[in-house]
């Protein structure tokens, strides 16, 4: 018999209990319901809403149905529907009709409320943790190619010289916001629903606050239809994953280009690509590639809890049992791309030569050609119109501004001398970028600081 009969004079249909049975996924949530039975029953307890020893066989019912299954020695029951019905039928069969008083003063809203977010709660450090390995990785990758001059890109087009390193913290301050958004989620879901009831509270006399408490809350939910209704925690989580995704997305497709035979700026690691079943020489991005193409599916678990919450009507529907599988496949997958990416970006080789000999070519150095007239006195307006014709004069001449004669220089301006040539060169376009934030090797030594201490603050916390 179900635990809700009572008002129903006929057996559920077969086809409705398998529709409306959640067993099959809710089921991973199984420590948070017990953790959250636990914590009710002694708040119970304690109140004497409940007798005391009722209490207690209650918890250590629960715990040994805790250690059962983590032995995996426990199959649970499509007929009870979900994890709650599990756990509440096998309790009550083990104990009696103690396991009976274990619903007093709650409901499955509040229950499963409590669940989800308690489940959330676990995961977010866990992401947060892989994330900042990502971070030290892009730290020691940017230490070693502090001076590993490359083209930086817009529009994909060459642009302006900068470094592996810079480039390198350039995706290192994307995951540093990751990393804040989550924390900043989980600070927002840290309030405790359990104690709403169905919508409005109990007429016992619970403590939400001995509850909150107990399950590691910061305070209660402060309104009970709010706390069995609300999903705001899980559409901000899968929001923050879904950033995080297209940051890694967004750094897949370089590696991708960057390892083609037209870019060559890296080389992946054997054990971090695939082959070909038909072309020998192919060593396929297989792992980049994937996490570009998960990030389409991270986002769908966005659009669907964003779309099963976007037109329902207070408190609890039961639109809202959607709401699990799309979080759940979220952290699979965020969790599944963040080590593998980790370990591809750690083993990869950088090639600085390849990435030289790119930066060479496209006049990256033209704006610093602009810039050594305006130093000279020149309004920079004019010195981008004279530059603009010298590259013209160069793409004509098949010459670079590296090796464009002087003469032709000062047939332009005679302005130019023969220290135009040192303000050229690439290293030094680059380390005279020195204002914070840039490619100038102290500028991007004072980046890689700023990260390791954000990391190590975390990891010390």
């Amino acid at each position: 018999m179900k635990l809700w009969a009572g008002r129903f004079q006929k057996e559920t249909d077969t086809l409705v209990n398998d529709f409306n049975s959640s067993i099959t996924f809710d089921a991973r949530m199984y420590k948070e319901d017990i953790t959250g039975s636990m914590a009710h029953a002694a708040m119970l307890g304690k109140q004497g809403i409940i007798e005391a020893h009722e209490a207690e066989k209650i918890i250590e019912g629960l715990k040994v149905i805790l250690a059962d299954i983590e032995a995996g020695q426990v199959e649970f029951s499509m007929e009870n529907e979900d994890i709650h019905m599990n756990i509440e039928t096998m309790l009550t069969q083990r104990i009696g009709d103690t396991g009976k008083r274990l619903h007093t003063a709650r409901s499955r809203n509040d229950q499963v409320a409590v669940d989800f977010r308690l489940y959330v709660k676990g995961e977010i450090p866990k992401i947060i943790g892989m994330v900042l390995e990502l971070e030290k990785v892009l730290v020691k990758k940017a230490e070693a190619n502090l001076e590993t001059v490359m083209p930086g890109y817009t529009h994909l087009q060459r642009a302006q010289p900068t470094t592996f390193g810079h480039y390198m913290m350039a995706y290192a301050n994307m995951l540093r916001r990751d990393v804040t958004r989550l924390e900043d989620c989980l600070k927002r879901m840290d309030e405790c629903p359990l104690g709403a009831g169905a919508l409005a509270t109990s007429t016992y006399p619970v403590d939400r606050f001995q509850t909150a408490a107990a399950l590691g809350f910061q305070k209660p939910t402060d309104n009970s239809m709010d706390s069995v209704s609300d999903r705001d925690f899980a559409i901000e989580f899968l929001s923050a994953c879904s950033i995080l995704m297209m940051h890694l997305s967004r750094f897949s497709e370089e590696i991708i280009l960057w390892c083609s035979w037209e870019f060559k700026y890296v080389e992946l690691d054997d054990a971090y690509s695939t082959g070909s079943s038909i072309m020998p020489q192919k060593k396929n991005p297989d792992v980049a590639e994937l996490v570009r193409g998960k990030t389409g599916r991270v986002y769908g678990s966005l659009m669907t809890l964003l779309t099963v919450m976007k037109a329902l009507p207070l408190a609890y529907n039961k639109d809202m049992q959607e709401d699990k599988e799309c979080v759940f496949d979220a952290i699979d997958t965020v969790e599944m791309c963040l080590p593998v990416f980790t370990a591809m970006l750690d083993t990869l080789t950088v090639l600085p030569k390849n990435m030289r000999a790119a930066a060479s070519g496209g006049f990256i150095n033209a704006t610093d050609c602009a810039d050594y007239l305006t130093k000279k006195g020149m309004p920079f307006r004019e010195a981008y119109m004279i530059v603009g014709r010298l590259v013209n004069m160069c793409i004509k001449a098949g010459e670079t501004l590296d090796t464009l004669p002087l003469k032709d220089f000062r047939s332009i301006s005679n302005l130019f001398d023969a220290d135009v040539y040192q303000a050229l060169e690439l290293k030094t376009c680059v380390n005279g970028r020195k204002v914070y934030g840039g490619p100038a090797r102290e500028a991007v030594e004072q980046q890689i600081a700023n990260i390791k201490a954000f990391v190590e603050a975390r990891e010390h916390e």
